[in-house]
């Protein structure tokens, strides 16, 4: 099959091709793309023969051309995808012991450019499709020998700016909440969004009950600007705003993630101001250790200051925990990735596909 075909993943459910006359086999043959999660349409054994020949013709199932595969030793696995233009973008496996979460990406690169995060050092690639959004979460299930309905939480929290690739995002998002899809609860769905506030509006009135985490990293526009440098365009109160209308429209907590580092964002005063940004606000606060990516112009508070800046926030009444990453020792963690093909003491597997 030529890289040129196009890919079955970017048809919207009810677009599907169905054999002439036997308007079931639609319904089959998402039931093979999503819920056994095909790779091929060879293994599609209970298709007709002949319509499987005309399908294998005339569309691709798989977006990637191969992977290379990262196991860290906590159990989670990066996953470095190559795409038939020759790009490449990333997600994460994060088996737990009541849930598999997978974290995708919907760019290659990112355009937002955060001081502390290795993708946004890459710079801005391309967007992503629906089916290579999709795809990721099918091409990890079938590298890890799980169904992909194993597979019930989500985040949109790997490579890119999801809101900038708003309609390919949110369609793929529909594919995964979809019955004859994958089959997930919006709920278990988090979308990570470095603050737009215009794409929080409109996304609040799509009707999906998503988990909103907005990468806020400070309270205080001066320091915002100085590490997310396209803050430039969105005041901080813009965004808060936005964030009102996202609850009043879903009545769904917003969780604010806020990666602490040292000298920047961390002081005791910055802790009162965004307590003060959040009041009213159903919100929870993620405190995000620093992870450590070379060249990256910024460090990380120390954990003494990351627990007095806890205990400030819980003493103003704000919901705050610190999540710390999973997957550093190889190259997996929150503003790690940056298309690695070694990290650390990590080896990787044979590139396969």
């Amino acid at each position: 099959m030529s890289d040129a075909a196009p890919l079955l993943l970017d048809l919207p459910l009810d677009e599907l091709p169905a054999e002439a006359g036997r308007s079931y086999r639609r319904d089959q043959l998402a039931g093979w793309l999503y819920a056994r999660g095909a790779g091929d349409v060879d293994a599609m054994t209970d298709l007709p023969r002949a319509w499987r020949a005309e399908l294998a013709g005339a569309w691709r199932v798989d977006p990637f051309d191969g992977f290379e595969r990262f196991a860290s030793r906590d159990g989670s696995v990066r996953y470095l995808f190559t795409l038939p233009d020759g790009r490449r973008t990333e997600a994460v496996y994060m088996p737990y012991a009541r849930r598999t979460t997978v974290c995708i990406s919907s760019m290659v690169g990112c355009p937002a450019g955060c001081t502390f995060c290795a993708t946004g050092a890459l710079g801005f690639g391309r967007n992503l499709t629906r089916g290579e959004i999709v795809g990721q979460l099918l091409a990890v299930a079938r590298a890890e020998g799980v169904a992909p309905t194993v597979i019930r939480n989500v985040v949109l929290m790997g490579m890119g700016e999801a809101l900038l690739n708003y309609d390919a995002a949110v369609s793929a998002i529909r594919t995964m909440i979809d019955p004859r899809g994958l089959d997930l609860s919006p709920r278990r769905i988090t979308l990570s969004t470095v603050g737009l506030p215009r794409r929080i509006e409109r996304l609040a009135g799509e009707g999906l009950p998503l988990t909103l985490a907005v990468s806020l990293h400070a309270p205080d526009d001066e320091t915002r600007r100085t590490i997310i440098p396209t803050a430039h365009a969105h005041d901080v109160d813009d965004v808060m705003a936005s964030l009102h209308t996202w609850y009043a429209a879903t009545k769904r907590r917003v969780s604010v993630e806020y990666t602490m580092l040292r000298g920047v964002n961390d002081a005791p005063w910055q802790a009162d101001a965004l307590a003060d940004r959040l009041s009213g606000l159903l919100s929870h606060v993620n405190l995000i250790p620093f992870n450590v990516w070379d060249g990256s112009p910024q460090a990380g508070s120390d954990r003494a200051t990351i627990q007095a800046f806890r205990d400030r926030l819980e003493a103003a009444g704000v919901s705050v925990s610190v999540r710390f990453s999973r997957g550093q020792d190889s190259g997996a963690a929150c503003g790690q990735l940056s298309w690695q093909q070694s990290h650390g003491a990590a080896g990787a597997d044979a590139p396969a596909g």
